[in-house]
C-alpha cells in the first residue's frame, strides 16, 4: 500500500442493502476523504473522529441513494468539498452542497495524495471510479466477483463493456480494488485476482458481454 495514504473500510447497511464505505487518510496532512457515504452516520462520524482526521473531501462514484444519502449531514458537520463526474451530475440533475464536477481523468489532491477520476459509465450514465497509486474505488462499476447491473435509468451494458476494458487498460494488476458492495470476497483484493477470476474481464467481445450481462436478471445479486 502507498506510504502517502491509508484506507479504512466500513460495512454499513439498511435492511437488505449492505454497502462498503471507505475513508482515505493522507498520512502527511491527516486530511481525509470518504467514498460514497450512506446509511450509518454514527459509524462514519465515529471513525473520522476516532482517527482525529480532517474530512475535507467526499468522493461519489454515482448518484444512487445508497451511495449519497449521508452527503448533506456530513457537509453540515465537517464542511468537506464533494466530487462527482460531470456526466452523472448533468444526466440525473444531481445537486448537493459544495458539489464539484469532475471530467474523465481529472485529478484532485487529498493532501499529498493524488486522486484521478476515471469515467466508467454502464451502471449509471456517469459512473466513475477513483484511482490512487495503489487503490481503485470502483463503486458499482466492478465488484471483486462481477460488475454492476445495467438496467436502471441511464444504465447501458455496451458502456459497461467499454468501462471494463478501460479498467483493464489503466489499472495495474497490483492495485487493490475497493467496490461499493461485496458478494463473498472481501474488498481490497488485487486487480490481478479480478483479471483471473472475474468473468466480465474474460468477455472480450462486446456482443458476448452484453448478452451475458443482460441475461435474465436476478436483481437481489447485482453482480450476476
Amino acid at each position: 500500500m502507498s506510504s502517502t495514504y491509508q484506507v479504512h473500510s466500513l460495512k454499513v447497511g439498511n435492511r437488505h442493502i449492505i454497502n462498503n464505505i471507505y475513508l482515505i487518510v493522507d498520512q502527511v496532512t491527516r486530511q481525509a476523504a470518504v467514498v460514497d457515504p450512506a446509511w450509518e452516520m454514527s459509524k462514519i462520524a465515529g471513525l473520522i473522529d476516532s482517527l482525529e482526521v480532517d474530512l475535507t473531501t467526499i468522493l461519489l462514484t454515482h448518484s444512487h441513494d445508497d451511495h449519497v444519502n449521508l452527503v448533506e449531514p456530513l457537509v453540515r458537520r465537517y464542511n468537506p468539498q464533494v466530487y462527482m463526474s460531470r456526466q452523472e451530475i448533468e444526466y440525473y440533475r444531481f445537486t448537493c452542497s459544495s458539489l464539484h464536477a469532475l471530467d474523465d481523468f481529472s485529478t484532485i489532491h487529498l493532501g499529498m495524495t493524488s486522486i484521478t477520476c476515471l469515467l466508467t459509465p454502464g451502471h449509471t450514465a456517469g459512473s466513475a471510479c477513483y484511482l490512487l497509486s495503489d487503490s481503485l474505488f470502483a463503486g458499482d462499476t466492478i465488484f471483486i466477483e462481477g460488475c454492476g447491473v445495467c438496467d436502471s435509468l441511464g444504465g447501458d451494458p455496451e458502456a459497461m463493456y467499454e468501462s471494463v476494458q478501460k479498467v483493464k487498460t489503466w489499472v495495474r494488476p497490483s492495485v487493490h480494488v475497493y467496490p461499493g458492495h461485496s458478494f463473498g470476497r472481501q474488498p481490497g483484493r488485487p486487480m490481478s485476482e479480478l483479471l483471473q477470476h472475474n468473468v466480465y474481464f474474460h468477455l472480450d467481445k462486446k456482443e458476448q458481454f452484453v448478452k451475458f450481462r443482460m441475461r435474465h436478471q436476478q436483481r437481489q445479486w447485482s453482480f450476476q
